[in-house]
């Protein structure tokens, strides 16, 4: 579990970058709550995965999938021999297509201008990510989302309501 809420529900899952028999895991990041999988299935229902690829920089969301590749693809054994990962966010290296995946990595602490739309859209989603529980400050106006400037996605209630495990999110 990378984030779970306070009395440890899960909220994202980290998957390892191999399944047991060997095969590749590109999705790095699972967002299980049901709340949030439900709230974010409206919103990609109601436009939202070409609402966010016309909203965020495209040079941004590039970057965040090289970002998670990187991450995940440091995670397969050196020794592996056979198929790896490909892809970025929610395994697509280009654009935007699943905008779970994007939310999900970013409350687990990656930089994800996607997922900060997300946020921004779905208002209070009563889970603080990573980014959002090390730093209270001002919501960023939509150029900062837009552009993937490294500022945070607004904090939505209280920071502590979920916690990232470290220690799972980074792969140990």
């Amino acid at each position: 579990m990378a984030v779970a809420h306070d009395d440890g529900r899960p909220v994202v899952i980290a998957n390892a970058p191999l399944l047991d028999d060997g095969r590749p895991m590109p999705t790095r990041y699972w967002l299980v709550d049901v709340d949030l999988r439900r709230r974010v299935s409206q919103l990609e229902g109601d436009g939202g995965v070409r609402a966010a690829e016309a909203a965020v920089d495209p040079e941004a969301l590039a970057a965040a999938h090289d970002r998670y590749a990187s991450e995940r693809d440091a995670l397969v054994p050196p020794d592996h021999r056979g198929p790896r990962p490909t892809g970025g966010v929610g395994g697509t290296a280009r654009g935007v297509k699943c905008l779970h995946a994007h939310l999900a990595y970013r409350l687990a602490g990656g930089d994800d201008p996607v997922g900060g739309w997300v946020m921004a859209r779905l208002g209070d989603i009563g889970v603080s990510s990573a980014v959002e529980s090390t730093a209270a400050a001002p919501a960023p106006d939509e150029h900062a989302l837009a552009t993937g400037s490294g500022e945070p996605a607004p904090a939505f209630g209280e920071p502590a309501r979920a916690s990232v495990r470290p220690e799972l999110a980074a792969g140990s």
